[in-house]
């Protein structure tokens, strides 16, 4: 196999980027559908539409229903050709941004994406997960490209509830060990080669920032302020981490994310919060230092990402299911090792234990 790395074309970060979008996206087109919920469009579109109207864009909006379904893309798609737009512009969460590039995608038209949460490393990638209306997980869409355009407003990401900028922390967590696992066992990334050098040293820089800068960003973004460290965390948490993770690969981490969602109460955590306690359970299962997994479950105490069974809301009952389902995701092949649900099992109960140790120390 061939190393490969994929990415976006174009990084824009920075306290009020939003008021600057129309000078960026001119380049692309001159009709944009921006696409947003009833939550996100009332705080930014007015904002866009002046931007892009100065540079000679016009603008069709579409209210994102909620759901990343083959029925939403399929609906605003056809808005999209009745309205002869020529870029797509997403702004919001995951799965507005995840429409957003699904209908890029159809269309063969350029999508630019506005996040205004950092709560995961999606925003960046050529992947649309997709959702039935009832919210079942229903797979993935691979994307001929990247978005064109990436537009990360801090001032923004700095307003939204912690909580997702924790997640965000969560989800980048699992960076580095997953492309780690991936270089030793020569496991495939999501273009579907080998990783690269420059991407397994991103993963790398993404874990540094995080240990580094992770718990006083998470108390900046309390208290609604853009700092230099929210600046270098809210890299970390969109582009270094979603250039480690596609490029690198993904591993056990994201293995046992897929499987804790099909808990009970699973809806009731976000995905960077699972992602955290599944980077604990693949440090487990590669025997690493008592040390180094410690210190990875302090940082996620200190900045308040789940350690514990009880603290995602899953009782021991359904570990059996949820390590029968992480076994079953092709990316835990990319583990150096053989892998059974059993090891799987008991690495989750082993962690648990750990963070109720680390609980109480606290």
């Amino acid at each position: 196999m061939h190393k490969i790395m994929i990415g976006p074309n174009k990084y824009i970060q920075g306290p009020e980027v939003i008021r600057e979008a129309g000078a960026y996206i001119k380049l692309l087109g001159k009709k944009a559908n921006l696409i947003g919920d009833k939550i996100v469009l009332p705080l930014l579109e007015q904002t866009l539409k002046e931007g892009l109207k100065k540079q000679n864009i016009s603008t069709v909006v579409s209210i994102f229903r909620g759901e990343c379904s083959n029925q939403e893309i399929s609906r605003i798609t056809g808005i999209c050709r009745e309205g002869k737009v020529d870029i797509v512009v997403g702004a919001g969460g995951g799965k507005t941004l995840d429409t957003a590039k699904a209908v890029g995608h159809y269309l063969k038209i350029p999508t630019v994406i506005i996040p205004t949460i950092a709560a995961t490393d999606a925003p960046i990638s050529s992947l649309a997960v997709i959702y039935g209306e009832d919210h079942s997980h229903q797979g993935y869409i691979l994307l001929d490209k990247n978005p064109d355009l990436i537009l990360v407003d801090t001032e923004i990401i700095a307003n939204a509830p912690p909580r997702f900028f924790v997640s965000g922390m969560g989800d980048a967590l699992a960076t580095r060990f997953e492309a780690e696992a991936c270089a030793r066992s020569s496991g495939k990334n999501l273009p579907g080669g080998l990783p690269t050098l420059a991407a397994i040293t991103l993963a790398r820089l993404t874990y540094d920032i995080l240990m580094e800068y992770g718990l006083e960003a998470k108390q900046a973004v309390e208290k609604k302020a853009v700092t230099p460290a929210v600046e270098k965390v809210v890299e970390a948490n969109i582009l270094l981490s979603g250039l480690g993770f596609e490029s690198g690969g993904l591993a056990a981490a994201h293995a046992i994310q897929v499987g804790l969602t099909t808990a009970k109460e699973a809806s009731k955590t976000y995905h960077g919060e699972k992602v955290a306690f599944g980077t604990l359970v693949q440090l487990i299962m590669e025997g690493r230092a008592m040390n180094e997994t410690a210190n990875v479950g302090k940082f996620c105490t200190a900045v308040g990402l789940p350690v514990t069974l009880s603290a995602l809301g899953i009782s021991t009952e359904e570990v059996s299911k949820i390590a029968e389902e992480a076994w079953k995701q092709n990316i835990m092949g990319n583990m150096p090792f053989p892998i059974t649900p059993k090891l799987v099992s008991d690495c989750i109960l082993v962690a648990d234990s750990l963070g109720k140790s680390l609980m109480e120390g606290q």
